[in-house]
C-alpha cells in the first residue's frame, strides 16, 4: 500500500466540521485555490452551508464548480450534498468600494471618494490592498451572513504574512503624521504644515505631477472622520483570524524551493502564536515499494536488458524522487507538529469539474 493511501487524516475532517474559518495559506502555484474549493465542498457534504472565497482570477475553477464565473458576491452552486456550496472570487476594488460606502457619513462623502482620481488609482493597485480586503470580505462574510463555514483563499505573496499585517499596516497609515496634515481644512492647509512637510509635498509634485498630489489631498480630506470605523473593522479583523473557530492549513507542493518558503511561513506564523492545524502537500510522487531507489536499482540490473530490468530502472526512478521529497518536507513537517500532514499526488490531468474536485477530496479525507 502506498504512503499517499495512508496520508489522510481525520482531524482534517474535524476542522471542516467544527471550524466557522478556514484560511488556506503558501505561496501561489501550488494548488491552493482548488484545496480551499474541495474543503468547502467537503463542508457542504458534511450539511453545512459553507462558501469559498477564492482570488485565482482563472475561470477553470467557475468551470470546476459549475458555473459561468465567479463575481465578488456568494454564487450557489447545486450538487448532490445536504448542504450548502456557494462560492465567490473577490473584486478588490469592489470590496473597498463597498467598505467606503458603509463607514462614509453620508452619501456625499462616498461618492466625493468613489469619484476622485487618487483613490480609483489605488483602490485596486496600492500594495496590499489585495490582501486586506481579502480579510475584509471574509469578515463581511462572517458578520453579514449565516455561513457555517467559510473557506479562504488567500493572495500568493512573497511576504509571509502579508494578509495578517495588512489590518495593522492600515491602523499604522491611520495614525502617521502626514495622513494627519494632508486631513487639514483645505484653507489651513499651509498653516497646519511645517517646513519639512512643505518640501516634501513639492518633491512629490515634481515626480508625479501637482495633480496627483492635489487629488490625493482631497481624497484624504474626503476620507475625514471615517478614520475610526475603518481602525475599528482593521482591528475585529486581527480578532476574527486569531479566534479558537478559526484554523489555519498550510499548503504546499514538496519541491525544495517551494519547501523551503513554506517552512518560512510556518515559522512566521508560529513567531505569531498561530498554529498550522494541518499541512497539505500536493503533486506528490507515490511511494509505490517499500524498498530503497538503490536496492531497486540493483534488481534492475539482474534483469538488463528485458522490459522487467527496464520496469524496475523506472521503479527505482520513482522511488528515488519520492524519498528526495520526503527530505525536502521533513524538516517543515517537524515545526508544523502535531498538525497532520496530508499529501495529493499528482492526477493524470487538472481539475476541471465536481468529480476533479472528489478526486482529491478522496485523498484528503479518505
Amino acid at each position: 500500500m502506498s504512503t499517499l493511501a495512508r496520508s489522510h487524516d481525520p482531524s482534517l475532517r474535524s476542522l471542516v466540521e467544527g471550524k466557522e474559518i478556514i484560511v488556506c495559506t503558501g505561496s501561489g502555484g501550488v494548488g491552493k485555490t482548488t484545496t480551499a474549493a474541495v474543503l468547502a465542498l467537503e463542508g457542504a457534504r458534511l450539511g453545512r452551508k459553507t462558501c469559498v472565497v477564492t482570488i485565482d482570477p482563472a475561470k477553470r475553477l467557475a468551470d470546476a464548480l459549475g458555473l459561468e464565473g465567479l463575481t465578488n458576491t456568494p454564487s450557489k452552486i447545486n450538487g448532490p450534498w445536504p448542504g450548502e456550496l456557494w462560492a465567490l472570487m473577490l473584486d478588490t476594488k469592489s470590496t473597498f468600494d463597498s467598505l467606503v460606502v458603509k463607514h462614509a457619513t453620508d452619501e456625499e462623502q462616498a461618492r466625493g471618494i468613489l469619484e476622485n482620481r487618487f483613490y480609483r488609482n489605488i483602490s485596486g493597485a496600492l500594495s496590499g490592498t489585495q490582501e486586506y480586503m481579502a480579510m475584509e470580505k471574509l469578515y463581511e462574510l462572517h458578520e453579514e451572513n449565516d455561513f457555517d463555514l467559510i473557506v479562504v483563499d488567500t493572495p500568493p505573496t512573497r511576504n509571509a504574512l502579508d494578509f495578517l499585517e495588512a489590518p495593522r499596516r492600515l491602523t499604522r497609515f491611520l495614525d502617521h503624521r502626514l495622513y494627519r496634515i494632508l486631513m487639514a481644512p483645505t484653507r489651513g492647509l499651509v498653516k497646519a504644515m511645517n517646513v519639512a512637510a512643505q518640501v516634501f509635498l513639492r518633491t512629490v509634485s515634481k515626480v508625479v505631477g501637482g495633480e496627483v498630489v492635489e487629488d490625493a489631498i482631497a481624497f484624504f480630506q474626503a476620507f475625514d472622520g471615517m478614520e475610526a470605523g475603518f481602525k475599528d473593522r482593521a482591528q475585529r479583523v486581527l480578532e476574527l483570524l486569531s479566534h479558537e473557530d478559526t484554523a489555519f492549513v498550510l499548503v504546499t507542493a514538496p519541491r525544495h524551493d517551494v519547501v523551503a518558503e513554506a517552512r518560512f511561513f510556518a515559522e512566521k506564523l508560529r513567531e505569531a502564536s498561530i498554529p498550522i492545524q494541518a499541512l497539505i502537500v500536493n503533486r506528490v510522487h507515490p511511494h509505490f515499494s517499500d524498498a530503497s531507489p538503490e536496492a531497486t536499482r540493483e534488481r534492475a540490473r539482474t534483469y538488463a536488458g528485458t522490459d522487467l530490468g527496464n520496469l524496475y530502472e523506472n521503479l527505482a526512478d520513482f522511488l528515488l524522487v519520492a524519498s528526495r521529497e520526503e527530505d525536502n518536507l521533513r524538516g517543515l513537517t517537524e515545526i508544523v507538529k502535531p498538525a497532520p500532514v496530508i499529501r495529493v499526488p499528482f492526477l493524470h490531468s487538472d481539475v476541471h469539474d465536481i468529480e476533479g474536485l472528489g478526486v482529491i477530496s478522496r485523498h484528503l479525507f479518505g
